[in-house]
């Protein structure tokens, strides 16, 4: 097998959650996602959620939400998670800030070291954990 001329690029992430509605506000109010399309798909609400278009561009990547019921993540929860960057060590604090005070904060803020950065680890309404961190070298 020889490997196609054009690399393949990740475009989505597909999660399961309880409540779509609670995990779109969670989304737009710590990661600054837009709903881009929802739908219905056998009886499955879907949403898709992507950075507002002004800041998007072809290799854009989308959060995928389905409704549906699942079992509660394990305690302590898996250490999958998914990563945001953002702008500066003050995002982290708020963001960190405001998950402490809904009580959804993981972790952190803190300081991790070169490579990884300063983080927060935040869960999601349905136990997704979410890193928000400044400093990582991707």
């Amino acid at each position: 097998m020889t490997p196609t001329d054009e690399p393949t690029r990740l475009t989505h992430i597909a999660i399961r959650t309880r409540d779509v509605a609670a995990s779109i506000a969670f989304y737009a109010r710590y990661a600054g996602l837009k709903v881009v399309h929802e739908r219905q798909d056998g009886g499955v609400r879907v949403a898709w959620l992507q950075a507002p278009p002004r800041a998007r561009s072809e290799s854009d990547f989308a959060i995928v939400l389905l409704e549906m019921p699942h079992e509660a993540m394990p305690e302590p929860p898996a250490p999958d998670h998914l990563g945001f960057a953002v702008a500066s060590r003050a995002e982290v604090d708020r963001v960190g800030e405001l998950a402490r005070g809904e009580g959804r904060l993981k972790l952190g803020p803190l300081d991790a070291g070169p490579i990884v950065g300063y983080i927060a680890m935040v869960l999601d309404p349905s136990g997704v954990t979410c890193e928000f961190s400044h400093g990582q070298s991707l």
